[in-house]
């Protein structure tokens, strides 16, 4: 078990709810005792753990999964969700190979071993080119020399395939299908919700594969695939920002939140169109994002936001500590106000 349980956690008055909206931290794959006391030294209500470091070759054990939340409880704070499994665990789902049946297979058990320990949801991605970002770019260059990710399509022309053919839209689409119905049914046994994250960035084809996640219109066939209350989303704002601005975002939020398909969301922004944008410090990017929190409210959303990719910041440390304080911080006093204003006090 690869999780750190050194440490001792103090004071912990018990474990906040989940039926409101609320922000709490992710972008990390191990629940080591400084995240933990960042977390709550932030004001955060949980965490939520990308790709977390756990044994298994082909899928996740419930020992492991419950020994995580534990854990993570032990500290007052919720495990809010865990977004991916590793890639290999379901990329021959992905692709449609030989490997597919046996995949989903394995992809059933983890999904039933994360409800059974009482994790409330398991994100997933339908990107087997992965996440692309442009070196040695200027884009990269942020406000006051901060570090910051960017993607240049043009620098990115004569990629090859990243997986040894090309992959059409048609074919993406039929696999998806064919994963999500066998999937959703065991999800909605095991009592936990399964949320899609955008393609990242939002390009119709990268590496050979197209990328059916990249569009309002791509996420609203998704949603129609199958009706269950355990298909939902991963909103990630900087993604629906590169797909459209400000409106496209309102536009997702007004959508999906009233049919209680947004579960969590990713809070960044961007600068620029999905084939050439850099991500930047909230409050200077395409999202006017008090707008965007009024609109959760008003439409009944009770998810939780977490921070994503942050400018790396002068003397910050590798996974961003600086960064986050900055992005948390700025999520947290945003909510306040909105709910100071809903509650006539601003």
């Amino acid at each position: 078990m690869a999780v750190v349980m050194g440490g001792r956690p103090g004071g912990v008055s018990g474990v906040p709810g989940g039926d409101h909206m609320r922000i709490s931290i992710g972008q990390f794959n191990e629940a080591t005792h400084e995240k933990m006391v960042f977390a709550k030294q932030l004001g955060c209500a949980g965490v939520l753990l990308n790709t977390p470091r756990l044994p298994g070759e082909h899928r996740w054990e419930y020992e492991d999964l419950v020994r995580l939340r534990e854990y993570v409880e032990s500290y007052g704070l919720r495990l809010e969700a865990l977004e991916n499994t590793p890639k290999h665990f379901y990329e021959g789902a992905m692709l449609g190979t030989s490997e597919r049946d046996r995949q989903i297979e394995h992809y059933q058990a983890t999904i039933r071993n994360v409800g059974r320990a009482g994790i409330p949801i398991l994100g997933y991605h339908w990107m087997p080119s992965s996440v692309w970002r442009s070196q040695g770019t200027p884009l990269q260059i942020g406000r006051g020399g901060a570090r910051v990710t960017a993607f240049d399509m043009a620098l990115h022309a004569d990629s090859p395939n990243t997986h040894g053919r090309v992959y059409g839209a048609d074919e993406m689409w039929a696999n998806y299908e064919y994963f999500i119905k066998a999937v959703i049914p065991v999800a909605e046994e095991a009592g936990i919700k399964l949320a899609l994250h955008p393609d990242d960035p939002p390009v119709p084809m990268l590496g050979g594969v197209a990328r059916i996640f990249s569009s309002f219109e791509g996420f609203k066939r998704g949603s129609e695939v199958i009706e269950s209350d355990a298909w939902g989303m991963d909103f990630c704002m900087g993604c629906w920002s590169e797909m459209g601005g400000h409106e496209t975002v309102m536009r997702g939020i007004e959508h999906f939140v009233p049919r209680g398909k947004i579960l969590y969301c990713h809070c960044r922004d961007v600068v620029g169109p999905a084939d050439r944008f850099a991500e930047c410090f909230l409050g200077e990017g395409q999202m006017r994002l008090f707008e965007i929190f009024m609109a959760f409210k008003k439409h009944g959303f009770t998810g939780f936001l977490i921070d994503d990719h942050v400018p790396h910041m002068i003397d910050d440390s590798e996974w961003g500590h600086r960064g986050r304080a900055h992005a948390t911080g700025y999520m947290l006093a945003t909510l306040d106000a909105v709910e100071a204003v809903l509650a006539g006090r601003g």
